[in-house]
């Protein structure tokens, strides 16, 4: 591995992790005020957990078909966001299958973060693209 790819992988990581404390620490903080029950489906710690490691893997997997000489990664992009789609999915099948009475916040607590990191990441590989 070249260090280009080691030092963007870091930064990646660096900033990423930042990124997740502080919206996690938002969403809690914002959770708390709004929800009369605090109940939800899913606890937030699961789906920041799920949004940090989809993110990290679909970030190492266009950071390093880019270091191996492959300028065009719009192709890798989206077939890992297509694999993001999937596995967000997947992750919400068991409250969509359950009979769990109100599944509407649940949901737009995964998909506002969802959509940011994918802001994030769009963020994150035009930052190292325009590098070269």
């Amino acid at each position: 591995m070249d260090s280009d790819f080691k030092s963007r992988q870091i930064l990646f990581l660096v900033q990423c992790t930042a990124f997740t404390l502080v919206l996690f620490g938002i969403h809690s903080w914002v959770l708390s005020y709004v929800s009369e029950d605090g109940l939800f489906f899913f606890p937030i710690w699961q789906i920041y957990s799920f949004h940090f490691v989809v993110t990290v893997i679909m970030y190492s997997i266009i950071n390093y078909k880019f270091s191996k000489g492959k300028t065009d990664i719009f192709n890798t992009f989206m077939v890992t966001t297509i694999s993001k789609m999937l596995l967000a999915i997947l992750f919400l099948l068991p409250i969509l299958l359950s009979d769990f009475k109100n599944k509407q916040p649940d949901v737009f607590n995964f998909f506002v973060p969802y959509f940011l990191y994918l802001f994030f990441e769009v963020y994150g590989l035009t930052k190292f693209l325009q590098k070269k």
